[in-house]
């Protein structure tokens, strides 16, 4: 009700749900949309984080580089009864190889033996224990030492809040579309809300897509009744139907030929078959590579060579990837049934879902999604500070800063700029911590939170203004030191891997430049306006008597 007695319109009434719904769990968004948008380059970041594989440069030609980890894998794992070999790419230098023992589980990954190999050379790599970028991915939609389905919960209300608060912007904002054409630079509020509606509307199909479908990928997690009953609880058959997955192709051989398999071993040279087999799978997809070669039991009878593509060809069939099984004796292509095709719901949802984690995406793509996040990001980052501006008239009446707003300026502080640091810090630690540590990977991520507790104490204790100056200045510094720390401590240089085309870690250090200039710009404005502040407040000279 206003306060002559009359009920709210509907713009006032979504105006007090966008500014609660956005205060309330602003935050924890801040930190999903930061962390997930890093996650665009989650390869990159996971390849940066392994200096060691830096070194493996993949053969001249792809044939090359499958013969060198077949003969490897021949070394390596002669009695296993399956090899998985995923090849280099744009974001993956070296073959990352995984294998089963006899007597092992067969299915699932359980049992699985894994290890790096040079592409080039097909030696063995040790890699330094670590969490990577696989830690901030699971992060912002799981949360950390939390049970996973109550990371999921609290991240999936908040992705509800998160969406009304975005349909309510729009509605409360009748301008929204002419003012985002509107920046008035030094007008404090005004100023602030012309940066919040810039940065909705422009990525504002972004903001609604990447809501939206992160609703539907946990949709498992927040309703699950109907699954469970359908399908008896047997989540995993829920997940392969609604994916339109079924199990590859030489995993149904194996399966299928297991006892067929069994007898004597006989010595098949893969090495040399392996050849005219990309050859026809480079016919069969000329505008995409071989991402996986999978050998079902080596060395035996009835071995068989599985390639699989890389990506697919369709958003719709997310998860399932094209695939040409081989018999590993004669070379010969064996006939397969196809897969089977997805649902229209379930081809919406995998729409939504590619689309969501941005997997398809090729580097100009990808690019385009991370300034995408990072505009959400500001997005979110604006309306909290949105939030005490508008409350200063109130508190210059009150001459005191109530608890309420003090607790708030600390925590948006430390929620902005201190989860960039805490990831900075992650990064740091990364490298300066031994390579050889006992759960190393659990301290970087320790680090992470202590680093992030940290900013929150250092925004309690000094000014609003001060610390956000100060923790801006130190993540900039942080974030642009990165690139020269990488080759310091065993890694390629920005323009090593320029020249080698090594575009992930050259991502990678770019991305970190494009942070530490954000930051940067936002430091120096602080810094400028302090400088005009205390300029303003300095006393005026007296005047200079001049003689005749």
């Amino acid at each position: 009700m206003r306060p002559d007695g009359k009920p709210e319109g509907i713009r006032q009434s979504m105006s007090w749900l966008h500014t609660w719904t956005g205060i309330v769990l602003g935050w924890l968004l801040y930190a999903v949309f930061f962390t997930g948008t890093l996650s665009y380059f989650l390869d990159e970041v996971n390849l940066w984080m392994k200096p060691e594989l830096h070194a493996s440069v993949p053969a001249a030609t792809p044939a090359a580089t499958a013969q060198v980890a077949l003969a490897a894998m021949q070394k390596l794992a002669p009695e296993a009864t399956v090899w998985n070999l995923d090849l280099p790419n744009e974001r993956q230098t070296s073959v990352s190889a995984t294998w089963r023992e006899k007597g092992q589980q067969q299915q699932g990954r359980a049992g699985l033996k894994r290890a790096e190999l040079d592409a080039a050379t097909g030696d063995k790599i040790d890699v330094r224990e670590t969490r990577g970028g696989n830690f901030l991915y699971r992060f912002h939609f799981e949360l950390h030492a939390l049970p996973r389905a109550v990371g999921r919960w609290i991240v999936g209300i908040a992705t509800m809040f998160m969406f009304a608060a975005i349909v309510s912007g729009v509605i409360t904002h009748k301008k929204i579309f002419t003012e985002f054409f509107t920046f008035r630079p030094k007008k404090g509020q005004r100023s602030w809300l012309d940066a919040h509606n810039a940065t909705a509307v422009l990525a504002l199909p972004f903001h609604v897509m990447i809501t939206f479908s992160g609703l539907l990928l946990l949709v498992a997690t927040l309703m699950p009744w109907g699954a469970n009953v359908a399908y008896d609880g047997n989540t995993q058959a829920y997940n392969m139907e609604r994916r339109g997955m079924a199990p590859a192709q030489g995993q149904r051989e194996a399966r299928g030929g297991r006892e067929e398999g069994r007898g004597k071993a006989e010595q098949v040279d893969l090495t040399a078959a392996i050849v005219p087999m990309l050859a026809t799978a480079q016919a069969q997809w000329p505008d995409r590579q071989v991402a996986r070669i999978t050998v079902n039991k080596p060395n035996q009878r009835g071995a068989t060579v599985e390639l699989r593509a890389l990506g697919s060809d369709s958003l719709a069939t997310r998860g399932r990837t094209d695939s040409l099984l081989f018999d590993a004796a004669s070379g010969k292509l064996k006939e397969t049934p196809p897969a089977a095709e997805p649902s229209a719901a379930s081809a919406v949802n995998n729409v939504f879902a590619s689309a969501h984690m941005g997997r398809f995406a090729g580097p100009a793509v990808r690019w385009l999604l991370f300034l995408s996040g990072v505009a959400g990001t500001a997005m979110v980052g604006t309306g909290l500070v949105l939030w005490v501006v508008k409350r200063l008239p109130e508190r210059r009446k009150l001459g005191r800063t109530p608890f309420g707003h003090r607790l708030v300026e600390a925590t948006n502080t430390a929620a902005i700029a201190g989860i960039a640091f805490a990831t900075a810090a992650y990064f740091w630690l990364n490298r300066l911590l031994p390579a050889d540590l006992a759960g190393r990977g659990d301290w970087e991520i320790n680090g992470f939170f202590i680093a992030w507790l940290l900013t929150l104490v250092h925004a309690a204790l000094r000014p609003a203004r001060a610390a956000w100056k100060e923790q801006s200045i130190a993540v900039a510094i942080l974030f642009a030191l990165l690139p020269l720390l990488n080759p310091m401590t065993g890694g390629h240089g920005l323009f090593t891997a320029i020249r080698l085309g090594q575009t992930a870690i050259a991502g990678f250090d770019l991305a970190m430049l494009a942070i530490a200039a954000i930051f940067f710009v936002i430091a120096k404005r602080m810094v400028q306006k302090d400088r005009a502040e205390h300029k303003a407040r300095a006393p005026a000279a007296a005047p200079v008597e001049v003689l005749p």
